[in-house]
C-alpha cells in the first residue's frame, strides 16, 4: 500500500485558517489514498465550504463497459460515501458517450468502443449496485452525452485547441505504444480531452479515480483553467488486487468479487484471499477505524489465528451487500465445507448422454467455462466424484446419480442418463 503521507508544510500553503473539524476531514479523505493533489487547495476548498455552508462537487466518473461492478469498484464508491457522510454533493458521473471512444488507460492496444446498445444495457445495472454504497437520495446522477452530444465538431476542435500533442504524449500507455510501434487510433486522444470536460460541465471541486486514471484527472484540472473556472483537486485511490494477489481485480481476469454474488459465495472467495492481502481489503474496504484494525494486527503478533480476523472481514462485506443474517449462515456454511460437509442449498441438475466424459459433464453441468478449464482443474486435483478426486481426464461417466464438486465452491447433484 502506497499511502501518502502529508506533512504539515503543505498544508501551510492553505489560503485560510482550517478549523479542526476541517483537519479531522482531512484525515478521513486521506485513508488508504495515492495521492491528494493539491493537498493546501483542497484544504482550502473544505475551508471555504464550512464557512459558506456551500457543499464541494465530489466527481466520480465510471464508463459502463461491463454490466456488474466488483469491489474494486467500491473503493472509490467508499471514498464517495465518506465524502457523502462529511456533507458533501457526489455526482456519480455515467460515461455513456465516453464509452464509445474507450478508455486507453493501461492498454496496449486500442479499446474497441461500445455501442450505443451495449451502454445502455450496462449502464441499467450501474446505479442500482452502486447505491448499496452510496446514498442514492443524497447522490446526483448524471451522464455525460448531456454535455458532449450538443458540443458538435465546433465545439470539439475549440476542446482540443487547449491540448498539445506533446504533452498528450506524456501518458505512459500512449509513450510505450508509440515506441513499440503499436497504433494509436486519433479518436483514443479525444478519451483524456472529454473525460476533462466533464469537470467543466459539472465545475467538480474534487475527482476521485483510481491511480491508472491520475493522467485523465489532470487534464480535468488543466481544461478547468483554460475554461477560467478553479481547478479540481484530484484523489486517487490504490487498485484493488484481486483474488490472485497479482492482478488488479479484474472480470476479464477472473479474478474478481462481484457486488451482487450470492453470500455463500462473496464469503468464501474473501476467506480464499492471502493473509498479507487481508490488510489491504480491511483499509480499502471496510469501514472499520485504523485504530481497530491495528489492533487485529496486534492479536496475530500475539498469536491469534489469521483466519479469525479474515472471517471479521468477510462478515462485515458481506452484511454490507446481503444481511449480517446471510453473512453469519454463509459462515457457518464455511466452516461446514471446511469439516468436509455438503452445503445445504447444492444446486440439482440433469444431463443426458451417458456415458459422458468428465470435461463435457463439468462445462454442461456450468461447473467449469469450458472443456479445457474443466481439464485443467483435473490436472491441478480441483474435481471430486462423491468425494472422491478425479485424476484421469479421461474419465467417462456411466449414467447414474453423482456429487460434484470443483475446488472448494462449486458443487451440484448431478443425474446423467
Amino acid at each position: 500500500m502506497n499511502t501518502i503521507a502529508h506533512n504539515s508544510e503543505s498544508l501551510k500553503e492553505s489560503k485560510v485558517p482550517l478549523s479542526a473539524s476541517v483537519l479531522a476531514a482531512l484525515q478521513v479523505v486521506k485513508r488508504g489514498c495515492d495521492e491528494l493533489l493539491i493537498e493546501a487547495d483542497f484544504a482550502t476548498k473544505l475551508a471555504r465550504s464550512e464557512q459558506t455552508g456551500t457543499p464541494l462537487r465530489i466527481k466520480l466518473g465510471l464508463d459502463p463497459t461491463a454490466p456488474d461492478l466488483h469491489l474494486g469498484h467500491t473503493v472509490v464508491l467508499n471514498k464517495l460515501r465518506q465524502l457523502q457522510d462529511l456533507g458533501h454533493t457526489v455526482i456519480f458521473l455515467i460515461g455513456d458517450f465516453t464509452s464509445m471512444i474507450g478508455d486507453p488507460s493501461g492498454r496496449n492496444t486500442t479499446r474497441p468502443p461500445l455501442t450505443r446498445e451495449q451502454i445502455g444495457q450496462n449502464a441499467k445495472t450501474y446505479f442500482e449496485q452502486a447505491s448499496l454504497v452510496l446514498d442514492a437520495a443524497r447522490t446526483e446522477i448524471r451522464y455525460n452525452s448531456e454535455w458532449c452530444d450538443p458540443l458538435g465538431a465546433r465545439g470539439m476542435i475549440e476542446l482540443a485547441s487547449h491540448y498539445t500533442v506533446a504533452r498528450m504524449m506524456e501518458r505512459d500507455d500512449f509513450t510505450k505504444r508509440y515506441k513499440a510501434g503499436t497504433p494509436i487510433s486519433v479518436h483514443e486522444f479525444l478519451y483524456p480531452l472529454m473525460q476533462g470536460y466533464d469537470s467543466v460541465a459539472l465545475k467538480a471541486d474534487l475527482e476521485l479515480g483510481g491511480t491508472d486514471q491520475k493522467f485523465n484527472l489532470l487534464m480535468g484540472r488543466e481544461l478547468q483553467k483554460a475554461y477560467g473556472q478553479e481547478p479540481q483537486c484530484i484523489l486517487t485511490m490504490p487498485l484493488l488486487v484481486g483474488l490472485d494477489g497479482v492482478e488488479k481485480m479484474s472480470k476479464s481476469k477472473g479474478n474478481y468479487i462481484g457486488i451482487t454474488e450470492k453470500p455463500n459465495d462473496m464469503h468464501g472467495k474473501l476467506m480464499s484471499i492471502s493473509d498479507d492481502l487481508m490488510w489491504s481489503y480491511f483499509e480499502l474496504l471496510s469501514r472499520r477505524s485504523l485504530e481497530d484494525i491495528a489492533g487485529f494486527k496486534a492479536d496475530i503478533a500475539a498469536g491469534r489465528n489469521p483466519r479469525d480476523i479474515k472471517v471479521l472481514l468477510a462478515q462485515e462485506i458481506v452484511t454490507r451487500f446481503h444481511s449480517e443474517a446471510a453473512a453469519l449462515e454463509a459462515t457457518a456454511e464455511f466452516d461446514r465445507r471446511a469439516r468436509g460437509g455438503l452445503p445445504e442449498d447444492m444446486p440439482e441438475q440433469s444431463l443426458s448422454g451417458a456415458p459422458l466424459g468428465i470435461g463435457q459433464l463439468l462445462k454442461q453441468a456450468d461447473l467449469c467455462a469450458s472443456t479445457s478449464d474443466a481439464l485443467r482443474n483435473v490436472d491441478q486435483g480441483g474435481v471430486r466424484i462423491d468425494g472422491a478426486t478425479v485424476t484421469d481426464r479421461g474419465l467417462k461417466l456411466p449414467a447414474g446419480v453423482y456429487v460434484v464438486q470443483v475446488g472448494k465452491r462449486k458443487f451440484a447433484r448431478i443425474t446423467l442418463s
